[in-house]
């Protein structure tokens, strides 16, 4: 006879044999489960070695070390946001995705973006020098820039990996990257303390993701082609995605862009750090709904049936939860965190969490949608829904900062995550996949854990007065 006491090892038996089941199911229940694994565990990992390394590098470089390099990858991703011709979510939703023709043609244009991007950098470094008084800067960004012809010439097998859910070894090409260009600006950053060993990791890193994309993954490799129809249905689905690339890096980096101008660099460079521990468990969350989200979408469409909308809502529930819990801990914790990790010179860091983490909850509600126009290969309402909330949140946010500093940018930028929520509503409901019960139950814990962070941490949150 089977004891009260016995059932539940039997039924955790059975649930570790669902799971190990799931976990080897070739379908995309299984793909997906493993995918989300390899994203959330390389996500973790790359975050660990970041933390690791900029706990050694703030203590060998300045302040003013991190506030250039700000600057130097804003216009760097300002570059690539306006040359994105969306390579990879082409990839991801054509029904020639597999085809090496199409492939071929993805992989010459990747190639030529790459050049463009390092030509850019070059033509704009001094301009950009000059409109933030850094003359450092008209050396720096065509150093930087070069990395982009390098990661031109990685493998297209990336995208066709990415496209099927298999991450396994492109995490690990990622990590062992990160790895090896962590250590080479380390080693840099000791024996130069220049702010060039950041430079040269950083192409260190580029040049091993190279090698070893062409050497780790099977498939289409390094051929160039250029089938006529590849090209027409690359341009077609490519414009909109560099539209609404160029809201996205407003979306993304438009704060930084702003406060160059506003704060000093040693300023910058202190908040670049309060970004960098903050804003982790948004990333993580685009990352994961980047990979996972539009193949989701593409094989089981939420207005198709409401078994499908029910297993996007768990989704969506699960990831949206995990992301709000995530900055609600930063945001509580971020003065504790700030002092336990890093000089006094950095303290102010603390109180930038906690407004960076309350700042970017109400984007945590919306995040699910935004990629279910690419998925049915309609980039064009993509960027129609990212054009109006990259202008309202630069424009709140060049307000807020104008009148009120560092802390009314930020203000800024949560309040134009509001105002701009119903486009989000619009588009999903276009497509079948809005759940008003997930967001008003979201936006309920957001405004509680926000409230709280700001009212516990509001003397650390004034010292910001006047802050660069």
């Amino acid at each position: 006879m089977t004891t009260f006491s016995e059932q539940p090892p039997a039924r955790g038996r059975l649930a570790r044999g669902r799971l190990a089941r799931l976990l080897t199911d070739p379908g995309l229940a299984g793909r997906v489960l493993r995918g989300s694994a390899f994203v959330v565990l390389g996500y973790g990992a790359s975050q660990v070695i970041r933390l690791a390394s900029n706990l050694i590098l703030t203590r060998l470089l300045f302040p003013e070390a991190f506030g250039l390099m700000a600057l130097v990858m804003v216009a760097i991703v300002g570059l690539a946001s306006f040359s994105d011709v969306g390579i990879g979510p082409a990839i991801a939703q054509s029904r020639r995705g597999d085809d090496p023709a199409f492939l071929r043609a993805a992989y010459s244009l990747q190639v030529a973006r790459g050049f463009t991007l390092w030509i850019g950098a070059c033509l704009l470094a001094w301009p950009v020098a000059a409109f933030y008084g850094e003359p450092e800067l008209a050396l720096l960004l065509p150093a930087v820039g070069f990395s982009s012809v390098i990661t031109g010439f990685n493998s297209i097998s990336v995208e066709t990996a990415h496209r099927h859910l298999l991450l396994g070894r492109v995490t690990l090409i990622e990590l062992v990257s990160q790895v090896v260009g962590t250590v080479a600006m380390i080693l840099l950053a000791w024996t130069t303390r220049s702010i060039w060993a950041l430079v040269l990791g950083g192409t260190v890193a580029s040049v091993v993701k190279l090698a070893l994309s062409h050497l780790c993954l099977p498939g289409a490799g390094f051929r160039f082609g250029w089938e006529p129809a590849a090209r027409r249905e690359l341009a077609r689905f490519g414009r909109w995605i560099f539209l609404s690339t160029v809201c996205g890096f407003l979306l993304s980096q438009g704060d930084k862009l702003i406060l160059g101008k506003y704060l000093t660099l040693e300023a910058l460079g202190v908040y670049n750090i309060g970004f960098f521990l903050a804003s982790f468990p948004l990333l993580l969350g685009r990352a994961l709904i980047e990979r996972m989200v539009i193949p989701l979408y593409r094989e089981h469409p939420p207005a198709e049936s409401a078994e499908n909308f029910a297993r996007l809502r768990r989704m969506r529930s699960i990831l949206t939860g995990a992301i709000l819990g995530l900055l609600g801990m930063m945001a509580l914790s971020g003065v504790w965190l700030v002092g336990l990790l890093y000089d006094p010179r950095f303290a102010l860091a603390g109180p930038v969490v906690v407004l960076i983490a309350v700042a970017q909850m109400p984007q945590a509600i919306g995040l699910s949608y935004d990629f279910v126009a690419l998925a049915a290969g309609e980039s064009r309402r993509f960027f129609l829904q990212m054009a109006p909330r990259a202008g309202a949140q630069t424009a709140l946010m060049l307000l807020g900062a104008h009148h009120l500093g560092l802390a009314g940018a930020l203000c800024g930028q949560a309040l134009a995550s509001v105002l701009t929520y119903p486009l989000i509503v619009r588009l999903a409901r276009r497509y079948g996949a809005w759940d008003a019960a997930h967001d008003a139950a979201f936006f309920a814990l957001a405004l509680g854990l926000g409230g709280l962070a700001v009212w516990l941490e509001w003397p650390a949150i004034a010292g910001l007065a006047g802050f660069g």
